[in-house]
């Protein structure tokens, strides 16, 4: 199931609602987010985003990696 990890830039607000109804106007409907996930990314002394650190922050506590 698609999920977005998003960072606002200072002074912008926006909801989960409203980002995954822009989401689906812009691509297809099965590819838009499920769920939206507000926060800091974290990352790597050169700026690039860990993604293993999302995916393993993600399945923390299940039993599977797979549903």
């Amino acid at each position: 199931m698609p999920k977005a990890f998003v960072v606002l830039k200072p002074g912008q607000t926006a909801t989960a609602e409203e980002i995954i109804e822009h989401v689906r106007g812009r691509i297809a409907h099965f590819k838009a987010p499920k769920s939206i996930e507000f926060g800091e990314l974290p990352k790597t002394s050169t700026g690039k985003i860990q993604k293993f650190v999302l995916r393993d922050r993600e399945w923390a506590g299940k039993d599977k990696r797979i549903n």
